[in-house]
């Protein structure tokens, strides 16, 4: 069986399972277990079709149906790009389908026939997304059931009218996309391509290919009208500025915890997929002379710096976890899209200096590498945050506080993901952000804009990182706020169950992972570089990967940069180590007392650190960053923010002070 047989063979399973596991949906334990199941078998098949094309190369394509009336076909085929995408696809959805065993009981007023169904076709819907070749009929048929299943998920709590405002909103978005990605497809096709096995229609990917060369060379504002087309298309679903804004911040916060994984995770990778095989897979690279790739890399790195600073300043003026993590989601989107624009600068120039093409190929690398990282390291954040609302039954941050006490071990992978997404060493996203530096900033001697977007890539890092200390301090390590300790009286707000605390562990083992061993990411990419010949990918394939150092480390181009996470472990620990002798040095006892109120006999939830006043001068002096609206979502998207509750007691000891 080919690759492209057994991803196949995955969809049919996850279309078959849609429908086998409608009727049990009422007995929910048992609808969430064949789920996984389902879920689980299908990712196995997708992970071995992966795995097979990155040690073996691609293998031949399957056409499932053809429509020659209408120059379009169903037609199948795997190569190292879209292998990486289905192991993250497949990694993700079946640790989201175990997640909902436990987390849908937050639900009991809800049918589930309204989500395991529907669960299992936006799977299949993106396995299928990221493997079809046909950019019309076959396209438009994944697309639409990638879109509706998605659509009826973000809807689940359609009793919530904000949750069905923002379905719509996303539904319409969706669409909107499709439409421009079909009229790019209808510029850049002109007619079927014959080759000795088989006859490529003319909407296939492979034909658009073969005749954009002479395309290039006599209509190049044709080509610049289909690639304008892709990149608002993919930009949309991507969640690219300022296209995300418009429906993103809505739509994930609305949908269940493990679909809001999903959503941020994986499915809005699905628009950078569609962006990486249309500005450099789709060009042949005999037409790289007549590519105006660097006009196109300026135009990415652009919108990729403009989307990173900007989502991320939108994402500190938020009170809302799941709202939080949806701007910041824009904001990580900004650091794929940047790289990739530096590839797409540097390609040209690397055809006759393998210096160059070394850093166009690191571009690509970073964009990739980050692109996996945010999948994983989002997907936990998002699940963290299912965890959160499941226990406190509130996204509001405010409403929450010391929950470490209570959920240690989630607080332990939620630091991870938050470590991670804001690049700190010896975690994955540092590794990925390590690369996008490398590239923009040696970059900028053959493309010198470069250097301003590093700039601003740093800058918005450390906002990052002030972010995730935001979300995680006012959650975990702030005082027990009223509402937590009200429901831990009551026994809810307590550590979940294995099933939602698996895919969280398992999810921050791989941060750690790549983040201590980073020469797993790299080959990966090499191997999906060497896995895919077509357009400049095969130009970007003749590049070196990256040299190794030691038991962990990678170096740069000629010993300009190293990376090595071992060095880096060793010199933490010391600094750690050297900072609690000095403190034991003294000989000091600490002791435990009660803070002083300044009068205020109760102790209330005003006078806790809470989410709503941490950088209010950002929002002060940038009022275009959206903060926090008085309503939000449902019981899935958060409730409406509840006012924080008075104690009459500390009215009267305000008079008596």
């Amino acid at each position: 069986m080919t690759a492209a047989t057994v991803v196949m063979a995955a969809v049919i399973l996850l279309l078959g399972g849609a429908v086998l596991v409608f009727p049990v949906c009422r007995n929910r334990v048992l609808a969430g277990r064949v789920a996984f199941g389902i879920t689980g078998l299908g990712s196995l098949l997708a992970i071995g079709a992966a795995v097979s094309v990155l040690i073996s190369g691609p293998g031949k394509a399957l056409t499932v149906w053809a429509l020659p009336q209408y120059a379009s076909s169903l037609r199948i085929s795997v190569d190292g790009l879209s292998a990486v995408f289905l192991i993250l696809i497949a990694v993700v959805s079946a640790l989201s389908a175990l997640y909902s065993i436990q987390y849908m009981e937050h639900y009991p007023d809800y049918a589930l026939y309204r989500y395991y169904p529907y669960f299992l076709l936006f799977v299949a819907g993106m396995y299928g997304i990221v493997v079809v070749t046909d950019m019309m009929a076959g396209f438009f048929l994944l697309w639409q059931l990638m879109t509706l299943s998605s659509y009826a998920l973000v809807r689940f709590e359609y009793r919530q009218r904000e949750n069905v405002r923002a379905a719509l909103r996303y539904l319409i978005a969706m669409e909107v996309a499709c439409g421009f990605i079909l009229l790019g497809a209808g510029v850049l096709a002109h007619g079927p391509v014959v080759l000795p096995d088989e006859t490529l229609m003319r909407y296939d990917f492979d034909a658009i290919s073969h005749g954009l060369p002479e395309l290039l060379r006599t209509g190049g504002g044709v080509v610049a009208a289909g690639l304008f087309c892709f990149l608002i298309g993919f930009g949309i679903k991507a969640g690219m500025w300022p296209f995300g804004q418009l429906w993103l911040p809505a739509a994930h916060p609305a949908a269940p915890s493990p679909v809001s994984a999903l959503l941020s995770g994986v499915m809005i990778k699905t628009g950078i997929y569609g962006l990486m095989r249309s500005f450099l897979w789709l060009v042949p690279a005999d037409a790289l002379d007549a590519y105006p790739s660097e006009i196109w890399g300026l135009v990415l790195a652009g919108f990729g710096t403009a989307t990173l600073f900007i989502g991320t300043t939108q994402a500190l003026g938020q009170d809302q976890s799941k709202r939080l993590l949806a701007f910041s989601s824009i904001g990580q989107v900004g650091y794929i899209l940047l790289p990739l624009g530096a590839c797409l600068a540097l390609v040209k120039a690397g055809a006759t200096d393998e210096g160059i093409l070394l850093l166009a190929t690191i571009g690509f690398t970073a964009s990739l590498f980050h692109t996996l990282n945010h999948g994983l390291f989002k997907s936990l954040l998002f699940l963290n945050a299912g965890s959160l609302l499941y226990a406190t039954d509130t996204q509001d941050l405010n409403q929450m506080g010391g929950l470490v006490k209570y959920m240690p071990a989630t607080a332990v992978t939620t630091l991870v993901g938050a470590f991670s997404i804001a690049g700190v060493p010896l975690f994955n996203g540092f590794v990925s952000k390590w690369s996008i530096f490398l590239t923009t900033i040696l970059g900028s001697r053959y493309a010198p804009y470069l250097a301003v977007c590093a700039v601003v890539a740093m800058l918005t890092s450390v906002l990052t990182l002030a972010l995730f200390l935001k979300f995680f301090g006012t959650s975990f390590l702030s005082r027990v706020s009223h509402r937590v300790a009200e429901r831990a009286g009551a026994g809810k707000a307590v550590e979940v169950g294995w099933p939602m605390l698996a895919p969280q562990v398992t999810l921050a083992a791989l941060c750690l992972l790549l983040g201590l061993v980073p020469q797993i990411g790299y080959g990966i990419i090499h191997q999906a570089l060497a896995g895919s010949q077509q357009g400049l990918g095969v130009t970007l394939a003749k590049a070196p990967p990256l040299p190794t150092l030691g038991l962990t480390g990678v170096t740069g181009p000629a010993g300009l940069a190293v990376l090595s996470p071992l060095v880096v472990a060793v010199v933490i620990g010391a600094l750690l180590l050297l900072a609690a002798g000095i403190s034991l040095a003294g000989g000091a006892v600490r002791r435990t007392a009660e803070p002083w109120l300044c009068g205020y006999v109760p102790e209330t939830d005003q006078m806790r650190y809470g989410a709503r006043n941490l950088y209010r001068e950002v929002s002060r002096y940038l009022p275009w960053i959206g903060r926090t609206p008085t309503q939000s979502g449902g019981n899935g998207g958060g409730r409406r923010p509840e006012p924080i509750p008075q104690d009459t007691g500390s009215q009267s000891s305000q008079h008596g002070a």
